[in-house]
């Protein structure tokens, strides 16, 4: 907006304020040569028509009264009056309009302020002169008057306080260069200058010149000290709705704040946690209503799934608890967060459960779980049935995801749907669904398509398909489906279909020769290796070629020579012998006893038994009836007398030094045996038992002759034993006793009954190895009466 002001030295003069109110404390006063003030914001020009700078400037922040009045209302339109800070009026529009018609009317001698070159005389003639009021000073001459006044330019309004653009508008020629005035003091006069004039130069700041606005062309690069004004306008225009929004603010942020602190200990309405409602409620009430109806729920089963297994868990047994404080302590307190106060406002739905767990505990229950809901996969099968193959699907199985079974549970073991699915992996078998098609369609269905036909030698024989498969089998081996056939056995089948086409082995063995141990070798035979026909047979059942073509292959004994020769068999180890009685069929089964142990071979660690050796003890195997005792009574049974030869196989092992594993005393001593070292024998319930603990082999021989029976262990002295036998106890002598079986036996009074103890000592390398020791207790041997059984009652009969 621009201002057109003029002002006489006597209105100036009677405007004038103190000079100490209105200048600093050290700022000069000037005042002029004929009392009209110096306006600061135009300066004076010398006699040369430069500009002068301002005589003194007061501090910006002082306080400045201007007042300003001008005549010509119906001319300019206009009487301003600006204080310093304070708000300025909105400038109209027309003022710029009124600006342009003040400099046109600008005398053509007179300056223009914003630097542009002086106008030509020509167009200053055509500019209105300014029109004066009737009382201005007569005293002054026109050229006086017309520097007396100034004209101040302001800045442009902004464009957006503008009606309308000014780009229609004329623009006025620039004015003429000023002549020289004659009120212009002379060089070297003192300058008076008014207080109000310096005040008003004091309180605005030096301009710097702009060029032409270019909104509305005006050319401004001379600048005006009021150019502040518009700034500060400015910044009054935008600072006045900053401070409005700020108190707005403020206004705006006590109440949340107050809000937000008010509800702070309430539960937002409407809030549910596990389908419990606490809303609307004080924290402590929230929590004992928690605490009421969900606590008990720890102790409940919960049942969970996985895939199509079923099982229940006990959340407190996983470590899983309710943290019913810390539940409500998420829906209350102070928070200024925006969300917290809508909820409060508004409500809220259902709020999430603060749960407390229990790491370890929830491991170990997810790992009982896994074991209890994993479903184990199933490998697929091909078998063969009546000859024919057939497939089994294979079925993938599943195992717990253990990681995040235990996130379902950390999370969800409260308020999750039930039954609660826990999350599974699938387990695929070894034997996959693709393997066993395979294995079927390649190997098994053509092995069962037709025959097959072996050559061996110089003969043919023909496998039928149903033999060859009932020898089949498929078996898992690294992911794969592998054939597998029965080799002995198809050795087997085909040899009972050849005529003589193996030659048996031999096998070494010991035989005795003028009663010493001599090695017989062995002889080597012809035989079918099953490993080679197994090869043939699965190659001519999945091939074109349906003939299995191999080989014989010689064959070693099992007992070979050089075997037999380093068990060490060259000497008598230990020998016993105990005399026969006078009972010839007694005696001929201890000859056919003696005769089946001997050459009987017990290699080191192995074990001896007599049953095993004498093999069926019957009639058809040349056994006769003999003296036995059954539940104490002496009775008449095929093998009578072997019991002398299990004790006297028994005392040869005992001073062998070898380990006692089985042997029964008999219930009656008698005086042909060693007390406390004899052994009884009743084939398939009791037997007689001894194990070869020397790291050579123990060969046995037997005889009778002479009225003894004879037992011999051969082969290398390993242990030194000594053998003693304690003293009788508890002797008890016979008597008669009277029997009415039907076995019954007479007999007379034999030996009394008593207790013996027998201790055996085993030195090796001449040091005590081991001592053990064996009480037995006799009974006597009563004299028996066989009486005849009491008749039987009379039936009754009735009257």
């Amino acid at each position: 907006m621009v201002e057109k002001t003029e002002h006489d030295g006597d209105v100036l003069d009677d405007a004038l304020v103190p000079v100490d109110a209105a200048l600093p404390a050290d700022g000069p006063t000037t005042q002029g040569q004929n009392g009209h003030d110096a306006d600061a914001g135009t300066g004076h020009r010398g006699a040369d028509g430069a500009a002068e700078p301002p005589v003194d400037e007061a501090s910006a922040d002082e306080t400045v009264a201007d007042e300003s009045t001008d005549d010509e209302g119906a001319a300019d339109g206009a009487a301003a009056e600006t204080t310093a800070g304070e708000p300025e009026p909105e400038p109209e529009p027309v003022a710029e309009q009124q600006a342009a018609a003040d400099d046109a009317a600008r005398p053509a001698d007179e300056p223009r302020h914003d630097g542009a070159p002086a106008p030509s005389s020509d167009l200053a003639g055509d500019a209105a002169p300014s029109s004066r009021p009737a009382d201005d000073d007569a005293a002054t001459s026109p050229a006086a008057r017309s520097h007396d006044h100034t004209t101040e330019v302001m800045p442009p309004v902004r464009h957006d306080d503008v009606p309308a653009r000014r780009d229609d508008l004329p623009t006025p020629p620039p004015p003429a260069e000023p002549a020289p005035s004659a009120a212009a003091p002379a060089p070297g006069v003192p300058v008076r200058t008014s207080t109000a004039a310096a005040a008003r130069t004091a309180s605005l700041p030096p301009v710097a010149s702009r060029d032409t606005d270019p909104d509305d062309g005006h050319d401004l690069r001379g600048g005006s000290p009021l150019d502040v004004f518009e700034d500060d306008d400015r910044r009054r225009r935008w600072l006045r709705p900053l401070l409005t929004t700020l108190a707005i603010v403020v206004v705006l942020a006590g109440a949340y704040v107050g809000a937000s602190w008010a509800l702070a200990d309430r539960v937002p309405r409407g809030a549910t946690v596990a389908g419990v409602d606490i809303g609307g409620q004080d924290a402590d009430a929230a929590i004992a209503q928690l605490e009421s109806e969900l606590s008990p729920l720890v102790g409940e089963p919960l049942p969970v799934v996985a895939g199509a297994q079923s099982t229940v868990i006990r959340p407190e047994d996983a470590g899983l608890a309710l943290d019913a404080e810390a539940t409500v302590d998420r829906l209350t307190g102070f928070d200024l967060q925006p969300g917290r106060l809508w909820g409060q406002v508004f409500g809220v739905a259902e709020a999430p459960a603060v749960t407390s767990v229990d790491d370890e505990a929830l491991d170990a229950a997810v790992a009982e779980l896994d074991s209890s809901l994993a479903t184990a996969p199933v490998n697929g099968e091909v078998v063969f049935a009546d000859g024919a193959p057939h497939g089994t699907p294979a079925v993938d199985g599943s195992e717990l995801d253990t990681e995040g079974a235990a996130d379902v549970l950390r999370t969800s073991w409260l308020t999750g749907s039930r039954p609660l699915e826990l999350p599974t992996r699938v387990v695929e078998p070894d034997i996959t669904q693709e393997e066993t098609d395979r294995a079927l369609s390649a190997v098994a269905q053509p092995l069962a398509r037709a025959p097959i036909a072996v050559a061996v030698a110089d003969q043919t024989v023909e496998l039928p398909a149903e033999v060859v498969t009932s020898f089949a089998s498929f078996t898992p081996q690294d992911s794969d489906l592998v054939l597998e056939l029965d080799g002995p056995a198809l050795v087997e089948e085909v040899v009972k279909r050849t005529t003589n086409l193996l030659t048996p082995s031999a096998d070494a063995r010991f035989e005795f020769v003028d009663g010493a141990p001599v090695v017989v070798p062995g002889a080597a035979g012809t035989t079918i290796d099953p490993a080679a026909l197994v090869a043939a047979v699965a190659a001519a059942g999945t091939g074109d070629d349906r003939t299995a073509r191999v080989e014989l292959v010689p064959t070693d004994p099992v007992q070979s020579t050089e075997k037999l020769q380093a068990l060490g068999i060259t000497e008598v180890v230990s020998e016993f012998s105990t005399p026969l009685t006078n009972e010839p069929l007694r005696t001929e089964n201890l000859r056919i006893g003696a005769a089946k142990i001997t050459g009987v071979l017990v290699e080191p660690g192995d074990t001896f038994s007599l049953t095993e050796s004498l093999g069926p003890v019957t009639a058809a195997a040349g056994f006769s009836e003999g003296n036995v005792i059954v539940n104490g009574e002496h009775v008449k049974g095929v093998g009578g007398g072997l019991s002398q030869l299990s004790t006297t196989v028994f005392n040869t092992a005992y001073f062998a030094g070898f380990e006692d594993v089985e042997h029964t005393p008999h219930s009656e001593w008698f005086a042909r045996y060693p007390e406390g070292r004899e052994a009884t024998l009743y084939t398939g319930s009791i037997d007689l038992k001894w194990k070869n603990t020397s790291p050579y082999g123990a060969l046995v021989q037997s005889w009778v002759a002479d009225g003894r029976l004879y037992v011999r262990l051969w082969g290398t002295k390993y242990w030194t034993v000594e053998s003693t036998t304690s003293g009788r106890s508890n002797v008890v002598a016979p008597t008669t006793v009277r029997s009415t079986s039907p076995t019954c036996a007479p007999q007379s009074a034999g030996n009394p009954g008593f207790t013996v103890t027998v201790t055996r000592k085993l030195f090796l390398g001449g040091e005590l190895q081991d001592t053990s020791s064996r009480t037995t207790r006799y009974k006597p041997q009563n004299a028996v009466v066989c009486d005849a059984p009491a008749p039987a009652p009379a039936p009754a009969t009735q009257g």
